[in-house]
């Protein structure tokens, strides 16, 4: 009964929050819409602005988790709030700030579409998408990286999983046998899934067999 009343709360708390903070928008209120988000964050998860900039997205999760067990309601809530701040932060010229937020948000909600919390408070499926938009053109934190290579994986994006994959190891942030395995498990997809993904079981067993010959070059 305390869970579901919780959710309901949040659900409803911050369904309330997003049309005051677009209104403020909208009114180009921008300094009294950054106030209500910084509101919320420091109300709902004692988060204020200095101790998010000192956080990564891996360290919110673990502050929204007890006992093993994540709060994804405030997970998807505080990314909702983070995604809105950026957008702020933006239209004032303050890009810096802004893409950092969105590396936060994109961060939460990549955590929760992989742990397949489901649309609680936002689908993060949808708001991972949006986010990823903004972010194309920027060079990203490993971290974010590596969970972007899993939601590829695990939303079909074969292909870009595995160009992500390739980067992750051209920067050294990669281990030979995690990208070995990427490549087993293509494999045991067959042809079908693989051209839906945007690979062919070609393309994976010649991409598999220059990774080995890459490493044996190297004395792996």
């Amino acid at each position: 009964m305390f869970q579901r009343d919780y959710l309901m709360r949040m659900i409803h708390q911050m369904s309330v929050a997003m049309g005051q903070i677009m209104g403020l928008r909208q009114q180009k209120e921008n300094k009294e819409a950054l106030l209500l988000v910084d509101e919320l964050l420091e109300r709902n998860f004692r988060m204020n602005s200095m101790l998010l900039q000192s956080l990564s997205g891996e360290d919110i999760v673990r502050l929204m988790s007890r006992n093993g067990q994540t709060d994804y309601a405030g997970l998807q809530s505080i990314a909702l709030l983070l995604r809105e701040k950026a957008a702020i932060h933006e239209e004032e010229g303050e890009t810096g700030l802004a893409f950092g937020l969105r590396v936060k948000a994109l961060h939460l909600l990549l955590r929760s579409a992989l742990d397949r919390s489901g649309t609680i408070v936002v689908d993060p499926e949808q708001g991972a998408r949006e986010l990823e938009r903004h972010l194309t053109a920027y060079e990203l934190p490993v971290s974010l990286n590596r969970l972007l290579m899993d939601w590829y994986e695990a939303s079909g994006r074969l292909d870009e999983a595995e160009n992500m994959l390739h980067e992750l190891l051209e920067d050294g942030e990669l281990e030979f046998e995690e990208a070995e395995q990427f490549y087993v498990r293509m494999e045991k997809l067959g042809n079908e899934r693989l051209l839906a993904g945007g690979l062919s079981i070609e393309e994976v067993t010649e991409a598999s067999e220059l990774l080995h010959a890459q490493w044996n070059k190297q004395g792996v």
